[in-house]
């Protein structure tokens, strides 16, 4: 571990949005471990990852090993590939925090708001891995392309999850990823950031956008998020 900051493993995390994510918390200096179906696909995702001198290395493992070895896990992987991801790495992510990235995109309307019967993705993460796992949902309205970038990203992150003390170190990783993060309630409030990234394609598309964000405006007077 590096200055006692959690070993965060990236599952699914060979595609755009992990291995995104993978960069900017390796510069950050925390140890990341990208995770995959097979291990020699996430070790040449992890291999392929140039981040600056002195940072942890990346490594590379299947998602079962790499849920085994984290403390946060970071769930990356396509709606359709949600609830066999989850099965399979249950047992290893007891205990843990388990941060869901998935967004209910229905091809080929993606654009269109089509939510599970469960009512979000983060909720039905929770109902897979049940009471001994804190999922937090989080990171859905961010655009891929812009984490590999060498600045802050222009987008806000809404952090949902029914325990506090889970979103407090999720908003601690979305702020070492260069955004800023909010306290968004209780994990069924997931579905409002799962809905508004329908909302957001649909703007990319017809306004010519490279990855619109989102942003909380005002001046926050309660910081400490007695409100829930």
């Amino acid at each position: 571990m590096s200055d006692n900051r959690p070993v965060i493993a990236i599952l699914g995390g060979t595609g755009d949005l992990g291995g995104g994510l993978a960069y900017r918390w390796a510069r950050a200096g925390y140890p990341v471990i990208i995770g995959s179906r097979t291990a020699d696909k996430a070790e040449a995702a992890a291999a392929a990852l140039t981040v600056a001198e002195g940072a942890p290395p990346v490594r590379g493992m299947d998602n079962v090993a790499a849920a085994t070895a984290c403390e946060i896990a970071v769930l990356t992987v396509p709606f359709a590939n949600q609830k066999a991801t989850l099965e399979a790495v249950r047992a290893a992510l007891r205990d843990k925090i388990l941060v869901d990235v998935t967004v209910p995109l229905m091809p080929p309307k993606v654009a269109r708001v089509q939510l599970p019967p469960e009512g979000s993705a983060g909720l039905a993460a929770q109902a897979i891995l049940g009471d001994g796992v804190s999922v937090v949902s989080a990171f859905q309205n961010v655009g891929a392309s812009h984490l590999r970038e060498d600045h802050p990203v222009d987008c806000d992150v809404l952090v949902s999850g029914d325990k506090l003390a889970a979103r407090e170190q999720v908003i601690a990783l979305v702020e070492a990823a260069g955004m800023r993060g909010w306290h968004a309630g209780p994990l069924a409030n997931s579905v409002a950031a799962e809905a508004l990234t329908s909302i957001l394609i649909g703007i990319n598309k017809r306004y010519q956008i490279d990855g619109a964000g989102i942003r909380i405006t005002g001046t926050p007077g309660n910081p400490s998020g007695k409100t829930g």
